[in-house]
């Protein structure tokens, strides 16, 4: 990658000002054609899949000038993630899977999951968008003025980025554009994506054993069924126990149930009350 095309940030301002200004930094040409927003750390289990649904989606906004997203069907009532509800389906005629989003959901109690999931009418919020760099910066100019006023100071003024970047509005693309959208439209994303953001989603995507256990590092599992074992250093061996995370990293130990591994940020905030930042 040529190194003219890395941008870093100064400091983190969430994800609006990034991409504003990635697209603002393009020449004018690539700026006109298809962009696609990525995030960096999320795993395709079928590449394939992931590539077909990005290329339907990108004829889309070629042929039509609308913003879209891949939300990906879920696999199960996670708590985690955002989610996009779907417009009815007896709104959408079309015929090459395009569906509109009626609107985007937070992160749900475990019984909206579930009724989410059961419903067939959401998908998960994997944060992946396209659409012309032009149109996002009119988009941009129209709802976030004061965002759009920055990016074009600092590319009157380049040298000044450390400055004027940390001035911009820390707001979430969600936030800040998709979510105010009308006409934003999904296809549908069925790849095995995850985004690895919880010990749930790494026991999905690790190599299982006879019994359904899943590990790293030196581990045992003796008639044990459906734990995820992971140790950095030293050794996990279990028994008689069922769907279970451990982790042994560093000189802390944790243990769960898998069904609860989302709710660890509870013991970082307890850790952090009690001042033992040390442990995390």
């Amino acid at each position: 990658m040529p190194p003219e095309q890395i941008l870093s940030e100064p400091e983190g301002r969430n994800t609006a000002p990034a991409i504003a200004w990635a697209v603002r930094s393009m020449p004018d040409e690539a700026r006109r054609d298809v962009v696609a927003v990525l995030p960096a750390d999320h795993r395709m289990g079928d590449p394939a899949a992931f590539r077909d649904a990005l290329e339907r989606a990108a004829r889309v906004v070629e042929r039509e000038d609308r913003v879209m997203t891949l939300g990906v069907v879920p696999r199960w009532a996670e708590t985690g993630y955002g989610y996009l509800e779907l417009a009815p389906a007896s709104e959408d005629t079309r015929e090459d899977g395009v569906r509109r989003v009626r609107r985007f959901v937070e992160k749900p109690s475990a019984e909206n999951a579930e009724r989410f999931v059961r419903s067939g009418n959401y998908l998960w919020n994997a944060g992946i968008f396209l659409f012309r760099g032009t149109t996002l910066l009119d988009i941009v100019a129209r709802l976030q003025p004061e965002l759009a006023r920055g990016l074009e100071e600092i590319a009157a003024a380049p040298r000044r980025l450390r400055e004027l970047y940390g001035r911009l509005p820390a707001d979430s693309i969600d936030y800040a554009i998709m979510e105010k959208l009308d006409g934003i439209a999904t296809i549908p994303l069925d790849c095995g994506w995850s985004d690895l953001g919880s010990w749930e989603a790494l026991d999905e995507v690790l190599p299982k054993d006879e019994q359904g256990n899943t590990g790293r590092g030196d581990t045992l599992a003796v008639d044990a069924r459906g734990n995820l074992l992971f140790a950095d250093q030293g050794t996990i061996a279990v028994l008689g126990v069922e769907d279970l995370v451990v982790v042994r990293t560093g000189d802390a130990v944790l243990v769960c149930p898998k069904s609860r591994s989302q709710e660890v940020r509870r013991i970082v905030s307890e850790l952090t009350a009690r001042g033992r930042g040390d442990l995390l």
